[in-house]
């Protein structure tokens, strides 16, 4: 089973097709950076038309069961998440509409200070304010999966701490491995894996060591080092791959509504634009690289299975579902 827990691909039928060609059963895809709610609710539109006119290729995901019905139809199962609370705006009852359209993942923040949370590119990290504590237990409640993948280190361990149920980091990489601002450090990452949550190792060439020219080998080595600090039950893979994303949706993604100014965000002026992707990872055709990498590095096939796609199906299992 193969389960990518991130991707933000420009989708069509060319990706549906490499997703099958990669075997990939389900992937979360982001289907909000900054929109309202009513430009959410039209990306949902968009989606279920897609449904219809792919019915072959890939299907609706809800609940882990979804992805076990993908795998028996040769069918991808698409789960949708936010990368920001703004299709929530500053309204929590909407928290339940959206799961109830499909939402299972939302993050706290992207990048800046939210009504909820500190982002990590901001200078004071202030933690989970009022409102976030809120809205984290109305997560919890409807079965929507925290992510803290874009927020400030005191924020998302005090996410961890006060969430009742496991937390999400869907994409990233360790600090220590390669010191970028939206990679996470280990205090960070044990406090998510400690309390039952999820670790998603990113593909996007700005988390990755050594950027574009990152091997194989090297990313394999940092996850098995991992698995043994943090432990290997707590760990998958969420690519943030972009596939075919024209450079004008990078500048939306760091920039939305919130600036006039140009923010680069992980790239520069001279780099303003979406990186290469490394040579073993260019589409889910190559998702396989990832099966050989980590038997590279001395995995065992159930470890393998685990961190490809298993511990994602058991997290969703257990998490999308609201509470009793």
């Amino acid at each position: 089973m193969r389960i990518d827990g991130l991707q933000y691909a420009n989708w069509s039928e060319k990706i549906f097709r490499q997703l099958r060609e990669g075997g990939v059963d389900a992937v979360h895809v982001t289907i909000a950076y900054h929109e309202t709610f009513r430009e959410t609710v039209l990306n949902f539109e968009k989606w279920n038309r897609w449904f219809e006119q792919y019915a072959d290729l890939i299907m609706k995901g809800q609940w882990a069961s979804d992805i076990d019905a993908a795998c028996e139809t040769g069918r991808t199962a698409i789960f949708f998440g936010f990368q920001n609370p703004s299709p929530m705006e500053d309204d929590i009852g909407l928290i339940e509409i959206l799961h109830t359209l499909g939402a299972r993942f939302m993050q706290l923040t992207y990048n800046n200070q939210s009504l909820l949370a500190s982002g990590c590119y901001e200078s004071e990290d202030t933690g989970i304010t009022r409102m976030g504590r809120q809205v984290i237990k109305e997560m919890n409640r409807v079965g929507m999966v925290i992510d803290m993948s874009h927020s400030a280190d005191r924020s998302t361990i005090q996410a961890a701490d006060l969430s009742g149920r496991p937390i999400a980091i869907t994409h990233a990489n360790p600090f220590d491995w390669a010191p970028a601002l939206r990679n996470k450090k280990n205090d960070v990452i044990r406090a998510v894996t400690e309390n039952g949550g999820m670790f998603g190792f990113s593909i996007y060439p700005h988390h990755l060591k050594n950027k574009s020219d990152c091997t194989l080998h090297e990313f394999c080595e940092m996850i098995a080092r991992c698995a043994d600090r943090f432990g290997i039950e707590h760990l998958g893979i969420g690519s943030d791959l972009c596939q075919d994303q024209p450079d004008a949706t990078v500048e939306w993604m760091r920039v939305g509504r919130w600036t006039k100014d140009i923010d680069y965000g992980e790239g520069s002026a001279d780099k303003p634009g979406f990186p290469d992707m490394p040579e073993w990872f260019r589409d889910n055709r190559d998702f396989g690289s990832l099966e050989s990498g980590l038997r590279g590095v001395g995995m065992s096939d159930a470890e393998i299975t685990s961190i490809l796609g298993g511990n994602w199906h058991r997290f969703y299992a257990a998490n999308f579902s609201p509470q009793a």
